[in-house]
């Protein structure tokens, strides 16, 4: 058998009789239009990574309006107060001076006590004969007569003829007991001990600081900060399980939370159409009633608006249109500083509406295109500023705490705040044969929104 060599494509140079670049003669990682990397010019490479996006993370917003605080249970409760005074909605059953009040469901009114009455345009002012039902009362008009209709009340006072006994009976303080469930978050990543190992040619850049050519990096450094924006997005869009079909036997333990906008849905107050009007000097009108609905509330007077870019244009758009000169086509409401670098200022970062100072800023959650930017449907929302005074009855005592704030598990044995843990054999990691390296995230928490009443959601 004769002597021979096979399999000739081993060879990575080939000979040629004419000088040309050939394919075979270069290692084609990929191909880069039509020559890839078969072309005799070296390309200019950029190694940096573009950031395109800017900074990508959308959290910050529950930083800005509240805080973190731990807890130790299942379960967070709190009370708030009621109403100081008694005000009421029934119905007047007989047109005349002296008529029965019925629909008054668990009503704390007691005989001998004045009310004003108001039907439309007409109100009354009333003397309270008879309430020793639980759901109406007698009443007496001092002047005219009553309709037949719908009516709302409230207590004025009360008078007595002399010589008699005092006032029968006590009104009970009014409150609300709320409560909300922490919800456990969890998210993974993992790359194989190969791929850990393994130079980049990319040079990467992350928004927690991280950097290298070593593209895993940049990738656990992506999740991580993904998993912090859904700890904040996740406060913000919970929902309370309402569906039993999803705590069924196979996702039992599945409670969800009450999270931001749900919470000021149920508790709170929805505005629509903010900030739309064609003529922006007839947004004032709308926007002051906002005010007349925060002075039926706490009336608490420093507020935070957070909205999206529609919503901030138009609030500008309103507080500029009120200026004169703006209205006949000018533009005055600049900063200008007498420099020789003039710059007119189109925006406002606050002002102050009869007695309330609002401060706006923009909330990217909104605006960004991969989150609430996506779908719409949220404008905005007005957070008050400062603490509300509360009973904990947990603690047993009343404390003074940020309307908006996150409770989360802790303990002397294990912080649930925001956890994170590497396993396998990759990484420093020594746990278990896997040749790769796993990083665990984890928290448990929940939002508290105290004096919900006194927040509005922009939609």
């Amino acid at each position: 058998m004769a002597f021979g060599i096979t399999n000739p494509g081993i060879i990575l140079a080939n000979a040629s009789p004419v000088k040309q670049t050939l394919a075979s003669n270069y290692i084609d990682f990929t191909a880069q239009g039509t020559a890839g990397w078969a072309q005799q010019y070296l390309p200019d490479l950029y190694e940096a990574e573009v950031e395109r996006y800017g900074d990508r993370t959308v959290a910050g917003f529950l930083k800005a309006t509240g805080s973190e605080m731990p807890m130790s249970s299942d379960q967070v409760i709190w009370t708030e107060q009621g109403r100081l005074h008694l005000s009421y909605s029934g119905t007047v059953a007989t047109a005349a001076t002296e008529s029965v009040i019925t629909g008054l469901t668990a009503h704390a009114i007691r005989a001998g006590q004045t009310v004003v009455i108001a039907q439309g345009s007409n109100v009354f002012k009333a003397y309270v004969t008879n309430a020793s039902s639980a759901d109406q009362i007698t009443v007496k008009s001092y002047t005219g007569a009553f309709a037949a209709a719908a009516c709302t009340l409230f207590v004025y006072g009360s008078e007595f003829k002399k010589g008699t006994v005092g006032m029968s009976g006590a009104v009970k303080p009014d409150f609300v007991s709320l409560t909300n469930k922490p919800i456990i978050l969890k998210d993974h990543y993992e790359i194989s001990g190969s791929d850990a190992s393994q130079i980049g040619w990319v040079e990467v850049a992350g928004e927690n600081g991280q950097t290298g050519y070593l593209w895993y990096i940049k990738a656990e450094g992506d999740t991580r900060t993904r998993f912090e924006d859904y700890m904040e997005m996740a406060m913000v869009e919970a929902e309370t399980v309402t569906n039993t079909s999803l705590s069924d036997d196979a996702n039992e333990g599945i409670t969800g939370s009450q999270g931001l906008f749900e919470a000021i849905e149920d508790r709170g107050h929805i505005a629509t159409d903010v900030f739309v009007s064609a003529d922006p000097k007839d947004d004032l009108a709308s926007f002051d009633e906002i005010l007349i609905k925060l002075d039926k509330q706490g009336a608490i007077e420093e507020n935070m608006l957070f909205l999206n870019r529609d919503q901030a244009l138009g609030l500008d758009d309103m507080l500029a249109a009120q200026n004169g000169h703006y209205a006949s086509g000018g533009a005055s409401w600049g900063v200008f500083n007498n420099s020789e670098d003039m710059a007119l200022n189109l925006g406002f970062s606050g002002f102050r509406r009869g007695s309330y100072d609002f401060y706006k800023t923009d909330w990217k959650y909104l605006n960004d295109g991969s989150t609430r930017g996506l779908i719409g449907g949220v404008k905005g929302v007005l957070v008050p500023a400062g603490t509300s005074s509360v009973y904990d009855q947990i603690l047993g005592k009343n404390l003074k705490r940020p309307f908006l704030h996150v409770r989360y598990r802790a303990s002397q044995a294990d912080d649930r705040r925001m956890k994170s843990w590497i396993t396998g054999s990759v990484g420093g990691a020594s746990t278990s044969s896997l040749d790769a390296m796993e990083v665990h995230y984890l928290s448990e928490r929940c939002l508290i929104v105290q004096g919900a009443n006194n927040f509005m959601l922009f939609k």
